[in-house]
């Protein structure tokens, strides 16, 4: 089983990640922010993970940081869980689509930490629950930095704030799923490492 734990704490946030690649689907999600719980659960859901997140932070500041170190703890336990990456699909693209919503998720998992995602270019309006699609990117780079992957997301269509940060879960969980598949045998790179 392709499976880790990990735990992160400090003086903001305290964090831990259970996460199974090969399942089973499902999991216990409490952050204590309810808008991340549901997408985290659309990572769970749609990247088909055994995914467990349990975690507390100083709410009462802001969102940003247990977004962010929940980002981070998911990228550190998809980096042990991926292993040597041996026989790794690598690449994978998704699209999600949200009603009015269009979104593009392309990854590579390179072991090179790369995100482009640039909101600000992002003609979105409103909130999702306490969060938005800046505290989105936050939650990226720390996935991306500890999960070293690269990670390309953009925006096809689309304002409406909930619906652009859930197609974008939907998205990355869906890219998530199809990279980190077994399909082959080797490293799939001509460096010999990942």
């Amino acid at each position: 089983m392709r499976e880790a734990l990990v735990e992160r704490a400090t003086a903001e946030t305290w964090v831990r990640v259970r996460l199974g690649l090969d399942g089973p689907v499902g999991g216990k999600v409490v952050t204590g922010l309810p808008f991340l719980d549901h997408m985290l659960l659309q990572l769970q859901r749609h990247g088909r993970f055994l995914l467990e997140v349990e975690a507390r932070g100083d709410l009462e500041v802001d969102v940003h940081h247990l977004v962010e170190d929940v980002g981070i703890a998911l990228g550190q336990a998809l980096k042990e869980a991926l292993g040597e990456g041996v026989g790794l699909e690598r690449y994978a693209e998704a699209f999600a689509p949200m009603d009015e919503t269009l979104v593009l998720c392309v990854l590579d998992l390179s072991g090179r930490p790369h995100l482009e995602y640039r909101p600000e270019e992002w003609p979105v309006v409103g909130e999702a629950g306490g969060g938005n699609h800046y505290h989105l990117r936050e939650f990226l780079r720390g996935l991306v930095n500890h999960g070293r992957l690269t990670l390309h997301l953009r925006l096809l269509s689309g304002r409406e704030a909930h619906h652009v940060v859930e197609a974008s879960f939907k998205a990355l969980a869906r890219a998530l799923h199809r990279a980190s598949r077994v399909t082959g045998e080797g490293l799939p790179s001509t460096k010999g490492v990942l």
